[in-house]
């Protein structure tokens, strides 16, 4: 890679930039979603960290790479990732492929927009409002606000805030040190985001689920012996 020639820019070359898409294209179709999801491949190529630190060579140069250089690090990127579009992968919370989300995602990614205003991105702030409309009309509710979230981690974050604010609304002009002290119940079986959370949010945590096993329900009197002070 060191003797690598300085990679030529395409600006104005719409030739060579279509060329170089087609190319990058067709190495995705073939690669990463027929192969990707073809029960006869594996999910994923595993290698060590180590070993796969040898495979990749992912050493940043001063120099670019040659086009041929580029799409075969397309491929290996490809060929060493976990294909969650595989029929057999059942790691996370989502799998499969659906090709339509794909056709939507390859436009939002080559307009590089974001939903800071109207005046940015005028389609997708319409396509927001109208999917969380559908959304608030699920749980019965005609009005409100909306936000999407990337993780279950700031999901449960959001909600603890949306709860503290709901019971303490004046928190926002007051700050928590007016508050009194906030306790979060949760089984023991609880997410880990909470235990992050729990201290952005300045919250007492305890586990409720290990409270009632070891010691008893809290309504049977034993509360003000297991709470902080006595405090709930």
């Amino acid at each position: 890679m060191a003797d690598s020639k300085p990679l030529r820019t395409l600006d104005g070359d719409p030739v060579a930039v279509e060329a170089l898409l087609q190319d990058v294209f067709g190495i995705v179709v073939d690669e990463a979603i027929l192969k990707g999801t073809s029960a006869s491949e594996k999910v994923c190529e595993w290698k060590e960290p180590e070993e796969l630190k040898q495979l990749l060579d992912l050493e940043l140069q001063s120099q670019g790479e040659s086009r041929e250089q580029i799409l075969e690090r397309c491929r290996t990127v490809i060929h060493y990732s976990v294909k969650t579009g595989h029929p057999r992968f059942f790691n996370q919370l989502f799998s499969g492929l659906d090709p339509h989300a794909l056709a939507g995602r390859i436009i939002t990614e080559s307009l590089n927009t974001s939903q800071y205003t109207y005046e940015i991105a005028p389609v997708f702030v319409l396509m927001e409002e109208e999917v969380l409309k559908k959304l608030r009309a699920l749980v019965g509710w005609n009005s409100g606000d909306g936000v999407f979230c990337p993780g279950g981690s700031i999901s449960n974050m959001y909600a603890m805030n949306l709860a503290r604010f709901q019971r303490y609304p004046d928190c926002k002009q007051r700050g928590l040190r007016a508050l009194p002290p906030l306790a979060l119940f949760t089984s023991k079986e609880v997410g880990k985001s909470h235990r992050p959370d729990r201290g952005l949010l300045s919250v007492i945590f305890l586990r409720l689920m290990s409270l009632l096993h070891h010691q008893g329900s809290c309504f049977s009197g034993t509360w003000h012996r297991q709470c902080p002070s006595g405090q709930g």
